[in-house]
């Protein structure tokens, strides 16, 4: 009797060891999970969601980790295709504070109605294809009829049902969700009604919003039901709904402001390892709760989990047996508003005649340092915005299929709204995690690892199995870009041959000079091969599948102006094609002296930009400076100087400008050192500044000492050195802001769409406000203003303001 007793002892303490080592190492894999496969989701602000062909697609990447600007990747890359699906072209750009900024000219013989962008980072690669960014812009091409007809859209109905946890099980009540689309993912209005299998009605069909909706069932035994139903076009239809269990355990949540209320409910006739069971609480990828629930002698169970204090976004509850068999699912959306900082639009100056002068104030309350973008659009051009910062990055990024008009469900905290909400959760697809694997404790493959440094220049050198070398080998490299720029490295070559110096980019493209040090003869026994580091960028065509690309140019009104708009932009290319050489020659404009030196010292991302520009090459007013700081002290808005000597420290917007001397970085100190005689421009770039490393939150100053006349002088190929063209960055063109604050005498008309465009608009606690300046075009009569961007926290903002 004892060693029977011994025996059923030592087999449940076995079950009780089986079930923690089971517990333990779902909780350590999901740790693992957050720690070293953390995800990325990312949003474009395009300045305006309408174009015509020929013009620029301006655009602001931001990228975020979870609630937080990730620091997972330090490059972006953009792809755009044509109606067809092919590639038009690739770009490459670095991120500053997990953005970036860029621009697209729709090329001039382009005839599609729209152009497909993706969107990623490298890292991004190794998620699911669905969580990638994908958006259509539309474009508009021409206001000339078809000549022949185009072809009548069929549309096809598809009606589906979802089950709240995930299964239908006998004897248990649930609800259940369904959603009516066409082929295109887009919603369609249905009534109908459920019925079993004796053709009687259970219930009608109520659609709450976009083709959604839900019912109560409780499906009994040799039972089987149906939606019947009858879609807006007055096609018929019949949806089958599977009762795929006869025991189990559902999951049943609803919400208020500050809780969760939970009910699981068993079959009687569960098996055992459902009269113990665990539920996991989780968002971005971390455990948040783990509440072990006894069913042994109650078949329903009610929990309330606390939601006041969570960040914005998806929270997904698991319910797994006792052995950690997962049974049931269901996400809920979660807004305590968490996820925003209070960023203000103000209009101070109001000017909607032509070419009137406008000026905006953006106040920013919160303390931490923001990263913004603006777009003033013509009004009347823009079609309904379907997306936005929020719903990009709380739940389209988190969610598999199509959510028709994402942004429509957090511009509300109605109760409509949050009620729509919940039937988007309970129609959509959520899968992070795949449970089998975690528990056989096995870990995602990538193949693409993360991009922490920005470009670099590395390689290999083929054939040194045949040098033979004392010391280290160096490679001399010069890197010569398209503006004349020049980088110089000296690289440590390993003993395979391979190389690697970070920190070396640029744009474009540029030839590298390269020689050995201290051994010319190795240049023609061996081959260098150089990489900037970055992902191939290979030109591909993608299936586009069921996409409605005819919905973006719906409305009329938008469309109509647009049109109007291609008309006088052709009609000005004929004007100006007509115009004679000699009012050209009348017309131009000489160049002043800053903008000769500009060329003559300036290249690079140091060339021309938003900088305030002092010539010393004949100023008086330098000769009595101690030197070129001082200088410069109250002659630049914003920059602070304090103290002198070794002890000056400059300030711009919170942070400190970057020194270079000659577009290489230098310090006070050697700065301070160089006489005021000898300089001969000095750059001073609001902030950002990209030409530095780290971004140039804090702008940067850019000193040039007078050099001679010799245009051949350095000229890296004077000694006949090896070459190879290498690519860098893509080179985005900058937005071009028009000044009117003087009479213009030119006879072009202003007919831009997109009146101001500012990718970044920075701001800090010491400097919470930023202005706006622009000069209205010749025909628009209101503006739309949209205002996006993130904070240091990882909190996010959006204005959308009409002015009239």
């Amino acid at each position: 009797m004892k060693q029977h007793f011994y025996a059923i002892l030592a087999c449940l303490l076995l079950i009780s060891v089986h079930q923690k080592i089971h517990a333990q190492q779902i909780d350590s894999m999901m740790a693992v999970y957050a720690e070293r496969f953390p995800t990325e989701k990312m949003h474009i602000q395009f300045d305006k969601n309408l174009y015509n062909k020929e013009e620029t697609i301006w655009y602001k990447i931001y990228i975020l980790s979870g609630t937080e600007l990730s620091q997972l990747s330090k490059n972006v890359y953009v792809e755009w295709y044509d109606t067809s699906g092919k590639m038009i072209k690739q770009t490459v750009a670095p991120l500053y504070q997990a953005t970036a900024k860029g621009s697209f000219d729709i090329p001039a013989n382009y005839s599609g109605n729209f152009i497909h962008v993706k969107a990623f980072t490298r890292w991004m690669l190794n998620d699911d294809p669905a969580f990638l960014f994908d958006r259509e812009l539309a474009i508009n091409t021409s206001t000339l009829p078809a000549k022949t007809p185009a072809k009548p859209i069929v549309y096809k109905t598809r009606v589906e049902t979802f089950p709240e946890s995930g299964f239908l099980i006998q004897g248990l009540t649930s609800r259940v969700a369904f959603k009516a689309t066409n082929q295109f993912g887009n919603p369609v209005f249905i009534k109908g009604v459920l019925t079993d299998n004796k053709n009687l009605v259970l219930d009608s069909l109520r659609v709450k919003h976009d083709g959604m909706g839900s019912f109560i069932l409780t499906p009994e035994p040799s039972e089987s039901y149906q939606l019947k139903w009858t879609d807006e076009n007055g096609k018929t239809g019949v949806t089958d709904i599977p009762v795929t269990k006869k025991e189990g355990a559902k999951l049943a949540i609803r919400t208020t402001n500050d809780k969760a209320l939970v009910q699981i409910q068993r079959t009687t006739n569960a098996p055992d390892n459902f009269k113990h069971m665990n539920l996991l609480v989780h968002m971005n990828q971390n455990l948040l709760y783990k509440v072990s629930l006894n069913s042994s002698e109650k078949e329903v169970l009610n929990a309330q989990i606390p939601i006041d204090n969570l960040p914005t976004g998806i929270v997904q509850f698991s319910l797994f047996t006792s052995d950690w068999v997962p049974v049931a699912e269901r996400i809920i959306f979660v807004n305590n508003h968490m996820h925003e900082f209070n960023a203000k639009l103000t209009p101070a100056l109001v000017n909607l005649d032509k070419r009137g002068k406008n000026v905006f104030e953006i106040y920013v309350t919160d303390t931490a340092v923001t990263n913004m973008s603006i777009a003033v659009t013509d009004a009347s051009v823009s079609t309904p915005y379907n997306y936005s910062i929020f719903s990009d990055m709380l739940l389209s990024s988190e969610i598999k299929g199509k959510i028709y008009n994402p942004a429509y469900y957090l511009t509300s905290d109605a109760d409509s709204v949050t009620a729509n909400l919940d039937l988007v959760m309970l129609t959509n697809g959520w899968r992070r995690f795949d449970w089998e694997k975690i528990e056989a404790g096995q870990l995602p493959t990538l193949k693409y690892p993360r991009e922490t440094d920005l470009m670099q220049v590395s390689g290999k050198v083929f054939g040194m199995n045949s040098v033979s070398s004392r010391g280290p080998l160096l490679l001399n490299v010069i890197i010569a870009g398209k503006d004349s720029s020049k980088h110089f490295a000296f690289i440590p070559v390993e003993k395979d041959g391979s190389f690697k110096q970070p920190g070396l980019y640029f744009y474009d493209t540029a030839k590298v000079y390269y020689s050995f040090n201290g051994n010319d003869k190795l240049t023609d026994i061996t081959q260098v091969q150089f990489d900037n580091g970055l992902l191939k960028q290979t030109l591909k065509t993608i299936q586009y599948g069921n996409t409605d690309h005819a919905s973006p140019l719906s409305d009329s009104l938008a469309k109509a102006k647009m049109d109007y708009l291609l008309n006088e932009q052709e009609l000005l290319k004929k004007n100006m094609a007509s115009a004679t050489l000699q009012e050209v020659v009348v017309k131009a404009r000489s160049k002043s002296k800053e903008e000769i030196l500009d060329e003559r010292y300036a290249s690079g991302l140091f060339s021309g930009g938003d900088a305030q520009t002092f010539d010393l090459t004949d100023n008086p007013a330098s000769y009595g400076s101690l030197d070129i700081i001082s200088y410069l002290q109250g002659r630049v808005a914003g920059l602070i100087i304090t103290g002198s000597g070794g002890n000056m420290t400059m300030s711009w917007r919170g942070a400190t400008p970057d020194l270079f001397v000659n577009e290489s970085p230098s310090d006070m100190n050697m700065v301070q050192s160089i006489s005021v005689s000898d300089i001969a421009m000095v750059k001073v770039f609001r902030p950002p500044f990209f030409g530095s490393i780290g971004g140039g939150s804090g702008g940067a100053i850019a000193i040039y000492t007078k050099k001679g006349n010799d245009a051949t002088k350095g000229n890296p190929n004077s000694k006949g050195l090896e070459n190879t063209v290498l690519g860098g960055y893509s080179r985005f063109k900058e937005f071009f802001n028009p000044n009117y604050e003087k009479a213009t005498d030119t006879y072009e008309q202003d007919m831009r769409s997109t009146l101001y465009w500012n990718p970044y608009v920075i701001t800090n606690k010491r400097s919470p406000r930023y202005k706006v300046e622009f000069y209205n075009n010749d025909i628009t009569k209101k503006f739309l203003v949209v205002l996006e961007g993130v904070n240091s926290d990882g909190k996010m903002t959006r204005t959308v303001k009409l002015i009239e």
